[in-house]
């Protein structure tokens, strides 16, 4: 049986069905026509633009951001797929908290939709730090089909770790 790390948490049918497609040879072709486009944010100011308008439109009210960036050692050293943090710096006699959000680099090659799925994931942050309803409830608003798209991104990650892909990546 083919381990799904990805998956581990999604009921036995649909791990059963992601394997299917792979004992296929189709999970590729699968993704590829749920998923056709390719974005066009490929710069990290276009990636700040793309975040301050996504929060402009859903979280008006929540702390600024101060930076937004591809991150090429985010899915390695970390295992996440986009980060938030807040580093705290003394200036004169104030703490300041600057806000940032990293994004891992393989999603310039990913599907409008995953980039737009993270980003929402890392600005649902701003207002809830923890993975708890509330906070899923945030991402729903921002992104009504948010957890079809997480599923879709973790079987995206399966594909991208299988041993016939990884010369035949057609996305990087």
């Amino acid at each position: 049986m083919i381990p799904l790390k990805y998956l581990q948490a999604y009921p036995v049918t649909l791990q059963d069905k992601v394997r299917e497609l792979i004992a296929q040879e189709r999970l590729g072709e699968h993704l590829a026509r749920r998923y056709p486009g390719r974005h066009e944010v490929q710069s990290d100011k276009a990636l700040y633009a793309y975040t301050a308008a996504l929060k402009q439109q859903h979280l008006k009210n929540a702390p600024g951001i101060d930076k937004v960036l591809y991150d090429s050692k985010l899915d390695v050293v970390r295992n996440a797929l986009g980060l938030h943090t807040a580093i705290s710096r003394v200036q004169g006699g104030k703490l300041k908290a600057k806000k940032e959000i990293r994004v891992a680099t393989l999603f310039k090659a990913a599907a409008p939709e995953f980039l737009r799925m993270i980003v929402v994931h890392e600005l649902a942050h701003l207002k809830e730090m923890d993975h708890n309803k509330a906070f899923y409830q945030l991402c729903t608003y921002m992104l009504a089909d948010y957890h079809q798209l997480e599923f879709d991104l973790r079987v995206y990650l399966t594909w991208r770790e299988l041993p016939s892909t990884i010369d035949a990546n057609p996305r990087e």
